[in-house]
């Protein structure tokens, strides 16, 4: 192969790259990407791969570091759920996660004493899957004064969200809790 045939397929390459990443259809506030290693993935909307007819959201890991997670994400003023039990429902589909995904959401507080927060740890969704329906339930304080909720992907693959809801719902409907963390040691071991 001659080099400057090589030189006009990476630029081509690249070229087809830069404009697969510009055509993204950007999602609106107040979603945004946030977590540990954002660079490393991508957010839009994707008209090909929805159930609602209206388009999902995705987040897709695009290069970084393998230990690497992010979040789609958006958050919000807990007024008018204060008192009550509310979950946050969504259609997930995956291709080729690694490691793994799912739902979040947290509670943000005054007093901070305790911060109701879900991550679907124990109900990870990982490799290739179809449209399901996951959800969190958490209850909101009296004090609680923002409510955050999202996706959370971890390491590689593509995520996409469609169909979403908050609602409030009653206390038939069981809040999501996180695994106990295991009680730390009273002393030292010296």
């Amino acid at each position: 192969m001659k080099p400057g045939f090589i030189l006009l397929s990476v630029l081509a390459a690249t070229s087809l790259y830069a404009l697969a990443a510009e055509s993204v259809e950007k999602l609106a506030e107040p979603w945004v990407l946030a977590g540990e290693t954002p660079k490393s993935y991508q957010i839009g909307i994707d008209r090909s791969q929805t159930i609602s007819g209206k388009g999902s959201k995705f987040i897709r890991y695009v290069n970084g570091e393998d230990k690497s997670w992010g979040t789609l994400m958006q958050m919000f003023a807990a007024d008018q759920y204060r008192n009550k039990r509310i979950r946050f429902q969504a259609r997930v589909k995956t291709r080729e996660v690694d490691n793994r995904a799912g739902l979040w959401m947290r509670v943000d507080t005054v007093s901070k004493a305790e911060t109701p927060f879900y991550n679907s740890e124990d109900k990870p969704i990982k490799g290739t899957t179809d449209w399901q329906l996951r959800s969190v339930v958490l209850d909101v304080p009296a004090d609680a004064k923002a409510i955050a909720f999202g996706v959370l992907h971890e390491g590689k693959g593509q995520v996409w969200l469609d169909d979403l809801k908050l609602e409030v719902v009653g206390t038939d409907v069981p809040v999501d809790k996180m695994k106990p963390v295991k009680s730390l040691p009273t002393t030292p071991t010296l």
